[in-house]
């Protein structure tokens, strides 16, 4: 009898769980497309997120600007805020590649000056996902700390995501 009053208190234990990570994941990938404002060059194109478990997702994106494309993927940290439906907050960091083509026109002087750019971009946002529509959106904080080429730290950068889930 003790064995099976244990076997039912892991097995709901097990599915307490299950539902904890469904609440948290509404969706398991989402496409769409990211926009990147602030001090700098508006930036935009599509993105991913795919969750690997309930809490934890990767984000990878391909942004364009004037005269630059961004090359970028993001790990981040998931959480329900407690009394919403579909409301969520997270943090995450992730490395970033920015290929500026400067190709001699006035606007830079008439220098070619290719280069490539690498950076860390931590985040901290909100994602809602619509509960009864496959729609998320996210808005987030996401500075630009460049680490080549003259380093430094842009702090007015943020991110706006529209994007269609997928289960």
């Amino acid at each position: 009898m003790k064995k099976v009053f244990l076997s039912l208190l892991a097995a709901s234990f097990v599915a307490i769980g299950v539902q904890e990570v469904n609440a948290q994941a509404r969706y398991r990938t989402a496409l769409g497309l990211g926009i990147d404002v602030g001090d700098g060059p508006t930036l935009v194109g599509p993105q991913i997120k795919h969750f690997f478990d309930g809490a934890n997702a990767g984000n990878a994106q391909v942004l364009f600007g004037d005269d630059v494309t961004v090359l970028g993927v993001d790990y981040s940290y998931n959480q329900a805020i407690a009394g919403t439906n579909g409301l969520n907050w997270y943090i995450g960091v992730g490395p970033q590649l920015a290929f500026v083509d400067r190709d001699g026109s006035w606007w830079y002087g008439g220098r070619n000056d290719d280069r490539t750019y690498f950076a860390l971009r931590p985040a901290a946002g909100l994602e809602f996902k619509i509960p009864s529509a496959p729609l998320a959106f996210h808005f987030d904080w996401k500075p630009w700390w460049n680490l080549t080429n003259n380093s430094n730290f842009e702090p007015a950068r943020f991110t706006l995501g529209f994007k269609f889930t997928l289960k």
